[in-house]
């Protein structure tokens, strides 16, 4: 399926000046109303600071639309284009989405989801103790925490209860035990990768692999704790508000990792190896049955 890109007349530069000018709400109720009458849509949820309630005024919205079919472009782009003054309308650089900044000023993000395959993906992590490379458990944490806007035959409702669940764990020992096995301890591990990069002055590889070695660090973390993975954003933050084990110098070496790829090779290294060690130790406190 192509991705395609409509814009109406109004420029970007000129929705932004008009965000900041005495603009009309948009009712976004009225919106979700009537994409709820498309019969391709089984439910929509809203997702981040609006579920949570932690938003602003301003806040973005970030808003999943589960069908049982996709839904065409140019039916979705007649029904936003009366209510958004930027419309990107079947972007597909990460899910199927459209983002859109409201006439008020306000983007949003409406993710277009197929129920089945996607609650599918959900049991193979929570049902089948699947792990990721980091990131395991976002999409069981989006289920559970999104609010429900509408639900047609109560499937979300089906699925959120079906997944409402303790953490399992076999998916907790799984996901702490690969991406423990990524962070050191193996061949294709990131601090090899890291020391590697840093011993070739290669920064651009650097931050690609700190990165990844944060992924997992995050998402052994998280896992280790039975919390749910709350996405790419404020990790450390909730980390330090959901996590009641943490690793020594948890906050100490965040601050000093990224100054670090900036520094020699040794420095970084030992940087790396301080944050892989603590952590080994944290596991071995949390999961002391499979301490070697």
């Amino acid at each position: 399926m192509r991705s395609m890109a409509l814009f109406n007349n109004a420029a970007k530069e000129g929705s932004m000046q008009q965000a900041n000018t005495n603009t009309p709400t948009v009712d976004v109720e009225e919106l979700f109303a009537r994409m709820a009458q498309w019969p391709q849509v089984e439910a929509i949820a809203l997702g981040g600071s609006r579920a949570s309630g932690n938003n602003d005024a301003r806040s973005d919205y970030d808003v999943y639309v589960y069908v049982n079919e996709p839904i065409p472009d140019e039916q979705r782009h007649e029904l936003l284009e009366q209510y958004c003054s930027v419309l990107e309308i079947g972007n597909h650089y990460w899910e199927m989405e459209d983002n859109c900044t409201l006439n008020d000023g306000i983007d949003i993000d409406i993710l277009y989801r197929d129920i089945d395959g996607f609650m599918d993906g959900v049991a193979q992590v929570v049902e089948h103790a699947n792990p990721s490379n980091g990131y395991t458990t976002c999409m069981w944490h989006n289920v559970i925490t999104s609010r429900t806007v509408f639900d047609r035959n109560g499937r979300l409702e089906q699925a959120k209860q079906r997944f409402d669940v303790a953490y399992p764990e076999n998916l907790r020992r799984a996901v702490v035990e690969r991406n423990m096995n990524l962070l050191s301890g193996t061949l294709p591990a990131y601090d090899h990768q890291i020391a590697k990069a840093a011993s070739r002055g290669d920064t651009v590889n650097v931050i690609n692999r700190v990165a990844a070695f944060l992924d997992s660090y995050f998402d052994a973390l998280f896992a280790l704790n039975r919390v749910t993975h709350p996405g790419e954003k404020r990790m450390r933050t909730l980390a330090l508000r959901d996590c009641a084990a943490l690793p020594e110098q948890f906050e100490e070496n965040l601050d000093a990792l990224v100054p670090a790829m900036h520094a020699d090779a040794d420095t970084l290294n030992a940087m790396v190896a301080s944050m892989v060690t603590n952590m080994q130790r944290l596991v071995a406190q949390q999961m002391p049955e499979d301490a070697s």
